[in-house]
């Protein structure tokens, strides 16, 4: 069986990032899938932090309905993200009602639990749509899964981190006190659910602010190229002190190293954690989430991808256009969108970019 997984659609968000609502973007995506034998959505198909609920699904309608025509008569797995956690959340709440007394890393959940699951389901009539979550296991040896879990470990200051950093403290819940996927699911799914519920009845945006503070901290500080004043007195002074008095307040432990080699490698050892609290057995492990594919043909430490256990990661990247990670630049680009990756029989998964000849923004 082929199996051919993307990540970080983000469908419907307001920057207009998501490309695959361009249709030439659309039909090179379903032009790719349409040889697999099954096809594995990520996380953060749906963008439900930016917009109404009804609004993202009007825009990604047209996408969804082109994967019902190339998985008619196949299987789509559904595995939600942080960003469109609301696609399970309800399920989740009836597997506890019906006496579930912990969630397991590997879940399939009935769509009949999940209006909003339903709902993308039914766009695709002719297919076997399946929710999972937190992952599934794709092959014996190899497991799949957003991602989005590794926040909890992340040193990176992002404020979802920061955010699920507070409420593991204040709230007492750790990984180590309780089994793993209940506790990560207790520290992370309050903000998810603050997060979606807040945009249901504001304006398209409400809930951005956080995640470009993030990127316009990245780009101020520019740490891979030359650096404004402002840009040096923020990398110098502003994050290290802002970072130590996070840590400080025992919210840490945080860097101030916002470095492209930083973010890459701070994502490695987070998702090593990940797999290292839920106790996950795979030779291979796929995630999403932080938007770098890998490893790729020219990547400087590649032993990164390997976990001290032998399994080895892999990052699916992301169908997001993300001007301050990739302007400018190409297909070379890890952060450049567009990648497929593949599962087949045997083999570790193999990635496939797709938009190397389609003209996007940045080139």
């Amino acid at each position: 069986m082929a199996t051919a997984i993307i990540s970080d659609l983000h469908l419907g968000t307001v920057s207009g990032g998501d490309i695959t609502r361009r249709p030439e973007v659309r039909e090179r995506l379903l032009e790719a899938l349409a040889p697999a034998d099954r096809v594995v959505l990520l996380g953060d198909a749906l963008e439900l932090r930016e917009r109404p609920t009804t609004e993202v699904l009007k825009l990604a309608r047209p996408l969804l309905e082109g994967l019902g025509e190339v998985t008619e008569g196949k299987q789509l797995v559904v595995v939600p993200g942080n960003h469109d956690h609301e696609l399970v959340a309800p399920a989740l709440e009836a597997a506890r009602l019906d006496g579930a007394k912990s969630l397991p890393l590997q879940g399939s959940f009935d769509l009949a639990h999940s209006p909003l699951a339903a709902r993308v389901a039914a766009l695709m009539p002719h297919t076997e749509v399946v929710l999972a979550y937190p992952g599934i296991r794709l092959r014996e040896d190899v497991y799949a899964t957003h991602g989005h879990y590794l926040d909890l470990h992340l040193t990176v200051p992002r404020m979802e981190c920061v955010l699920a950093s507070a409420i593991a403290r204040f709230t007492g819940v750790h990984t180590a006190d309780a089994t793993a996927v209940d506790a990560y699911e207790a520290t992370l799914s309050p903000i998810y659910a603050f997060a979606h519920s807040v945009v249901q009845g504001s304006p398209a945006g409400a809930v951005t602010k956080s995640g470009n503070l993030s990127r316009s901290v990245w780009k101020l500080s520019n740490p891979d190229g030359g650096r404004s004043v402002a840009g040096l007195a923020a990398g110098r002074i502003a994050i290290p002190a802002a970072v130590a008095a996070l840590n400080m307040a025992g919210l840490g432990p945080f860097r101030a190293d916002l470095s492209r080699v930083e973010l890459r490698r701070a994502g490695l050892r987070a998702m090593a954690a990940v797999v290292s609290t839920t106790g996950l057995e795979a030779d291979h492990v796929i995630f999403g989430h932080t938007h770098r594919a890998g490893p790729l043909d020219g990547d400087v430490d590649v032993e990164d991808w390997w976990l001290p256990g032998g399994n080895r990661l892999t990052n699916t990247g992301s169908w997001l256009y993300e001007a301050v990670f990739v302007a400018g630049s190409g297909p070379d680009n890890p952060y450049w969108p567009g990648r497929v990756t593949w599962v087949g029989e045997t083999g570790p998964p193999e990635q496939v970019g797709v938009l190397a000849d389609v003209d996007l923004p940045g080139r």
